[in-house]
């Protein structure tokens, strides 16, 4: 038995034409049948550290008997020089979530994975207190399972006032040990009371897993890193994912 979370991680790998630049992560969000895969803005698109890719690949389960079977997804991300992704704008300026749709017809038949879908995301009457257990899924510095092409999984903690944007901006705090490639992961919290619209994916997504956090007068010799890292709350993808 696979459990349903793992399935909704895809390790993604960007490129320049043929050549590979970062690893990364990204999960699955559907929405009226249609397929969307979501990851950190700054993996599709990053002037500050020049990084422009113009197609991703990803790893696709495709035999729901042996998950030793993967085939790679290619995508473009440029059509007639307009970009495909989709990225959004809030108050406080850009938000660093970016979403892509995934054409089904192109997919293998038959691919594995889970979805999130809007019902995955937090109620309004729900509250995530202080402190609360998280997990973090996705692939730190590319890491995996490599026989079963699947993701490993970070615990964390909610450090900060969930529902308040931080220091204006559109995330909350995650305490967690991260690394690079980890951007773009899910962060989710065990459904409450195990809700039934949750399904086979009894798990509440809550945000974005962006970057790690850290202060700027640290003295890098005698103070450790502060651990913390930005998760950008998920309801963004209802304005990102509208038809």
């Amino acid at each position: 038995m696979i459990e349903s979370l793992l399935l909704t991680a895809a390790r993604i790998y960007t490129f320049e034409q043929q050549r590979l630049l970062t690893n990364a992560s990204g999960f699955f969000f559907e929405r009226d049948e249609r397929l969307f895969l979501v990851t950190s803005r700054h993996v599709l698109f990053d002037p500050p550290s020049k990084h422009f890719p113009d197609r991703i690949e990803i790893e696709l389960h495709i035999d729901p008997q042996n998950m030793a079977r993967s085939t790679g997804f290619s995508a473009p991300l440029y059509r007639n020089g307009v970009s495909l992704w989709r990225q959004g704008l809030d108050a406080a300026g850009e938000v660093d979530v970016a979403v892509i749709e995934i054409e089904r017809a192109a997919l293998p038949a038959p691919t594995v994975y889970r979805a999130f879908t809007p019902k995955h995301l937090l109620g309004e009457t729900d509250q995530v207190e202080i402190g609360s257990s998280l997990l973090v899924v996705g692939f730190p510095l590319g890491f995996h399972d490599t026989l079963h092409h699947m993701p490993v999984v970070r615990h964390a903690v909610n450090a900060s006032s969930f529902g308040l944007r931080f220091q204006g901006e559109g995330y909350f705090l995650t305490d967690a040990r991260t690394h690079r490639g980890t951007s773009g992961a899910p962060v989710v919290m065990r459904a409450l009371d195990g809700a039934p619209m949750h399904g086979d994916l009894p798990w509440t997504l809550l945000g974005i897993h962006s970057a790690r956090l850290d202060v700027g007068t640290r003295d890098l010799i005698l103070d450790e890193a502060l651990g913390l890292n930005c998760a950008w709350y998920a309801d963004i993808l209802l304005t990102l994912t509208k038809d």
